[in-house]
């Protein structure tokens, strides 16, 4: 049988190309995003990630049409940049809303189907800055920590459903989202070298992974048996988050503060 995954944020980026992919693989790819039209293979289904309720109606709709969910993956999401000091805690809730609180939302509205057919995967997309805090990045880091932290106890509350759990880190993936980020240049009169850490970083993301290639190590973690539970792409990212383990905190955000 055709299995049935939703996925957030499938309208670009990584989404995109993750949807895209599944339904070539013969997946029934439901995506869950505010902007975004039916494709081959992919139904679109308008959903705000930061709305419980459009969450619970786009899931009881995928189950009523299917009869099941098999496959979910929580990819939405959103970045700002700027100076802890300067940031609006407005914008800094938004950045929770949506990394954090969409992430949740949607496992929340998915979990009773997966649980109650005593089977399905849950793929959260969090980020290399989960492990790695970056300078005038604090709070997209901050939500990506969270979510690992989320997805870590929930491999465990669901492991006896059936019910699999694990995350995928990217690191720097040429996107769109680069473009979409949202700048707080308020205080670089005072943190002269923000914007400068900020534009070294955007080149990275330029300069990085493309989205296909996230889309497939996507489909490996689903079909995989057993998948780790933090996984990235990458030997750079690989090592990165090893030596982020094994060397001293103080010494390895010395070398971050070096780099940006």
């Amino acid at each position: 049988m055709m299995k049935t995954m939703i996925i957030t944020g499938g309208s670009s980026g990584i989404g995109k190309a993750a949807a895209e992919m599944f339904a070539k693989k013969g997946y029934v790819v439901y995506d869950f995003s505010r902007h975004g039209e039916n494709a081959e293979g992919i139904t679109h289904i308008d959903c705000d990630v930061t709305s419980v309720e459009q969450c619970k109606n786009a899931v009881q709709t995928v189950f009523e049409q299917q009869g099941k969910i098999d496959l979910l993956i929580s990819n939405a999401g959103m970045g700002i940049s700027g100076a802890v000091e300067f940031t609006e805690p407005s914008e800094a809730r938004r950045q929770f809303d949506v990394n954090f609180f969409g992430a949740l939302n949607i496992a929340q509205a998915v979990i009773p189907y997966m649980r109650q057919q005593r089977q399905g995967r849950i793929i959260f997309v969090s980020s290399v800055m989960a492990a790695f805090s970056l300078p005038f990045q604090a709070f997209y880091s901050a939500t990506k920590s969270a979510v690992n932290s989320l997805a870590l106890a929930l491999r465990n509350e669901l492991r006896p459903f059936g019910v699999e759990v694990c995350v995928l880190m990217p690191g720097d993936v040429k996107t769109g989202f680069t473009a979409a980020r949202k700048k707080c240049l308020v205080g670089s009169d005072v943190y002269t070298h923000m914007e400068k850490a900020v534009s070294t970083m955007e080149r990275d993301e330029q300069n990085g992974i493309t989205p296909e290639r996230m889309a497939r190590k996507l489909l490996s973690m689903a079909e995989t048996k057993n998948p780790a539970a933090l996984s990235t792409v990458g030997w750079m990212y690989k090592l990165f988050l090893l030596l982020g383990k094994v060397l001293p905190t103080s010494f390895a955000y010395r070398v971050v503060g070096w780099m940006y």
